[in-house]
Formats: C-alpha cells, sequence, structure tokens
C-alpha cells in the first residue's frame, strides 16, 4: 500500500518495476478508476477489489511476470494446434 500526492507519480513508480503481473487501485474517484486502469502497465488491473480472476477471465502477467494469457477461449489458443 503506497499513499501519495501526485497520481503521474505514482503511476510512474508503479511502472518502473521489472513485473507487472497484477496492480491494484483504490479509489472511489471513476475518473482515476478510468485513468489509473489505462495507465497502470500490468496484465490485470484491479480496481476496489482484490479478486481479479476466474475461470471465463484471462489470467496473465507483462513484463519479468510473464507473456501472455491463460484462460477464457482467448489464452486456450496458444495450448491448442490446428
Amino acid at each position: 500500500v503506497t499513499p501519495f500526492d501526485d497520481e503521474a507519480e505514482v503511476v510512474a513508480r508503479a511502472n518502473a518495476t521489472e513485473y507487472g503481473l497484477v496492480a491494484y487501485v483504490v479509489t472511489e474517484n471513476g475518473a482515476r478508476q478510468a485513468r489509473m486502469g489505462r495507465a497502470l502497465d500490468h496484465g490485470m488491473v484491479a480496481i476496489n477489489r482484490v479478486k481479479i480472476t476466474g475461470a471465463p477471465i484471462p489470467f496473465g502477467g507483462v513484463k519479468q511476470s510473464g507473456i501472455g494469457r491463460e484462460g477464457s477461449r482467448h489464452g486456450l489458443e496458444a495450448f491448442t494446434d490446428l
């Protein structure tokens, strides 16, 4: 948990990590939710919740947290040979 004063600073700090599986954002501000969801360079971004995945939802990260997605019909294509 990292409190912050400047939104751009916290986005830069979060994106500067070599990992990118999931980022969590807690805010009641709808505009901030949308901005942070777009700005964070992570495979998944959770807004005001901790559970963000399930059987029909693609799961995956970016950077050193992996490439590609698992789950859903899109993620299954990586395991399929036609």
